[in-house]
């Protein structure tokens, strides 16, 4: 590490050029690329996907995306109105006309499906519009146009209300400006000048993060072409990126700072900076891909791509820290140090690093009572998990919208004309081979017509070959209810196979619901594999880093405090909906499938970092004096600032992504944040430490036959191990401690 640092600072220009050209050609060629990231979150192999295949199959030309047009008359008139008639086929034929638009089916045309499109009551009527791509390959222009000649003066006059919803048109409420990244880094920005008193040294951090995290932004628009990525990839890469890479360059920094204070050179501070700091931010960076990657053994296409994506991010800020910003630092000199801190050190010379202040005495605060305030962690963590018992899992649609959206209007109007129901009918798929099958067809429809939680049943459609049939199934509960889930369960389970009886017909039961609930059950039934993967080889890690086993396993147990109390916070906004109108996030829906997933990648390596920070001091000061209330105390004292500035610094950047107007993205950011703050307030300075204080010695036991086998890592530089290793065999010696007149630790280094 001290050799990159060295060679990076006497070729600075070149250092800063290569990172220049990466973002440049990366960016230059995303641009000739263009995006290609997938909305397809379908599980292959579940019955709502064979059934989605069949309808495909049968039905070719159902594979445009589907988008609604739906108006309501003003009080006392109808749809049917003379002149609300006349303006809406004049609009819907425009629509027709678009580019990209292969068909409008209106309600006023003949036929008795058209006239199904009209509600009851007569003042809801809805016009279904069928692109000629799927909804992630419709350019948004061409979307806005639907809406724009859906939505005029002459359609919309006399109180006629139109709205329109799909996923199509759903791209036209999407936010353009990158505000929520603005937000964040500006939020970082004030933190870090907050914090180091130079304008120098707080733009540092900024700039390596932003040049990484946009280097790897335009290659997963890249990476889009090569392999599945889910269209939010690009944005939690960036949410996750900018976290880590700005947190990870302040660690550096402080480092390099501390250095220049005890008088060493530039060049000397940034080379120690990096060989120190910078070999704990290789390893930090390590755990979050290692868990990151985890969701491979998932095996699932549009979470593999979702892996890649996010672990290139961690791996290009991790190289920018350990690369770019030693030749920035060179660039700055001595302007790293605030003007307070430059006049000081030219006055006064170096002075000894002492911790003191408020660090210092909440260290000992913790010592003198570490049973009160670990039981005090522990209650607030139980307290914040609790409502994560109660998560339900699902995927959120246009009804969890903002409510002044079109497409969440629209979705109202349905619901309000045709029922609940009508936003996600259920499909259900036969494949038939022979006349007898045929006629169990049509016995399937009027059964599922009498069953309970069917609103509607439309009669059997058959393709032209005649050997797939397809019915549409309307629930009299909305998509997201449990009581459509319960409808799909009855269908499957006992509807079905009972009209299956005596013919050789096969039968699957498709559409939105049903598509949401298989996605979770898979979800949640390989849950248990991918969080056991990603603690065992979290606690690898961290067992060959620190030669102990206690640290490893209060790791695993901190990171699952961590994910169940952020769910719990999550359950409450989204799922229960305290706050989430006010937020501008919609109206409380089920939290989506792979949230977990997902979340517990990006937790539990964000969760790593912190505990490599914090214990990895404490095991360097554990080395050199074999006293673990000192190494405790030491560690807590000289790390807990920086982590505290670190955790505002993430916490600010993923909030600011709730404005993204993306509400899976502002799930994961509401969810990190909660996550973060927990894991640094709560969990770093004050559980951790309090237990630790409780097992004493016990936190570095390892057993002798255990020690003898493990390969030998340390995120310290060899220096470091070969100094601190005898007092590290001699667990009672070497407890001096340096102590000011009011008991604050002073690390004697």
């Amino acid at each position: 590490m001290a050799a990159i640092a060295r060679w990076c600072m006497r070729h600075r220009l070149l250092a800063v050029l290569i990172w220049l050209l990466a973002l440049g050609a990366s960016a230059a060629a995303a641009g000739t690329a263009g995006a290609a990231f997938s909305t397809d979150y379908r599980v292959p192999g579940t019955e709502s996907g064979r059934a989605d295949d069949l309808l495909r199959e049968a039905f070719p030309g159902q594979g445009g995306d589907t988008d609604t047009i739906v108006w309501r008359a003003p009080e006392h008139h109808s749809a049917r109105t003379p002149d609300i008639e006349a303006r809406m086929t004049r609009a819907l034929r425009a629509v027709a006309g678009l580019p990209g638009v292969g068909s409008v089916v209106s309600p006023y045309a003949a036929g008795p499906e058209s006239a199904a499109q009209i509600s009851p009551d007569g003042r809801t009527a809805y016009a279904v519009v069928t692109f000629d791509r799927q909804a992630d390959a419709v350019p948004r222009a061409q979307a806005q146009a639907v809406v724009d000649a859906a939505k005029n003066a002459d359609t919309e006059a006399g109180g006629l209300q139109v709205e329109l919803g799909g996923r199509a048109v759903g791209l036209t409420e999407a936010p353009t400006a990158h505000l929520a990244e603005v937000i964040g880094v500006a939020v970082a920005a004030l933190v870090l000048f907050l914090a180091f008193g130079s304008l120098a040294a707080s733009l540092l951090p900024i700039a390596t993060a932003l040049v990484s995290v946009g280097t790897a932004y335009f290659g997963i628009t890249l990476l889009g072409h090569a392999m599945p990525v889910a269209d939010f990839a690009p944005m939690l890469g960036t949410l996750v990126g900018l976290g880590v890479g700005i947190d990870y360059a302040l660690f550096i920094v402080t480092r390099h700072r501390k250095g220049l204070a005890r008088g060493l050179s530039v060049a000397e501070a940034a080379e120690n900076a990096v060989a120190t700091t910078g070999r704990a931010v290789v390893f930090a960076g390590a755990t979050v891909c290692i868990a990151l990657l985890g969701m491979l053994v998932l095996r699932l296409t549009f979470l593999d791509g979702v892996a890649i994506a996010a672990s290139v991010t961690v791996v290009l800020t991790v190289a920018a820290s350990v690369t770019l910003l030693p030749a920035l630092l060179s660039y700055i000199g001595v302007r790293a140090l605030s003007r307070r801190e430059r006049r000081r050190l030219a006055a006064e010379g170096p002075r000894p690093e002492r911790t003191t202040g408020f660090a210092a005495r909440w260290s000992a605060f913790v010592e003198r009572r570490p049973k009160l305030l670990g039981a005090v962690a522990t209650a607030v963590m139980l307290v914040l998990a609790l409502p994560t018992f109660f998560l339900h899992l699902g995927t959120s649609d246009q009804g969890n919208n903002p409510a002044g959206s079109t497409t969440r209007q629209a979705y109202d109007l349905l619901a309000q004309g045709f029922g609940p129901g009508a936003n996600g009918p259920l499909t259900v798929v036969a494949r038939l081979d022979g006349a007898g099958d045929r006629l169990a067809v049509g016995r399937l429809a009027e059964e599922i017509r009498t069953t309970k939680g069917v609103a509607s049943a439309g009669p059997a459609v058959f393709d032209r070959s005649g050997d797939t049939a397809v019915l549409t199934v309307v629930p009299d509960s909305a998509p997201q209810s449990r009581a459509t889930s319960e409808l799909v369960d009855t269908l499957r389970e006992e509807v079905v196979p009972r009209a299956g009886r005596g013919n050789s017909m096969q039968v699957h039961v498709g559409g939105v619901t049903a598509g949401y609930d298989d996605f979770a059950e898979v979800i949640v039934g390989k849950l248990p594999l991918f969080v056991g993967v990603v603690i065992a080889l979290g606690c690898l890690l961290l067992l060959l880093a620190f030669r102990s086993l206690g640290i490893p396993l209060k790791a695993a147990a901190m990171n699952v405090a961590a994910v169940a109390s952020s769910f719990g916070v999550v359950v409450a906004v989204f799922q229960w909906g305290w706050g989430s109108e006010l937020l501008g996030l919609g109206s409380s829906g089920p939290i989506e499938p792979f949230l977990p997933v997902i979340m517990v990648s990006v937790l539990f390596g964000l969760s790593m970092d912190y505990q490599v920070f914090l214990v990895g001091r404490m095991y360097e000061e554990w080395l050199a004096t074999g006293d673990n209330r000192r190494a405790v105390r030491v560690g807590l004292a000289e790390t807990s600032r920086v982590i505290n500035s670190a955790a505002v610094i993430m916490i600010s950047v993923f909030l600011a992504f709730v404005l993204s107007g993306d509400r899976i993205i502002a799930m994961f950011g509401i969810a990190l944040a909660a996550a973060v703050a927990l894991d640094a307030f709560v969990l770093r300075t004050l559980l951790v430490p309090a237990l630790m204080h409780l097992l004493g010695g016990a936190n570095w036991w390892l057993p002798a036959w255990l020690d003898r086998r493990l390969p030998r890592i340390s995120i310290e530089p060899p220096e470091c191990r070969s100094r601190a290793a005898l007092p590290a065999q001699r667990p009672g010696a070497g407890t001096a401690v340096s102590e000011d007149g009011a008991g604050q630790a002073t690390a004697a280094r």
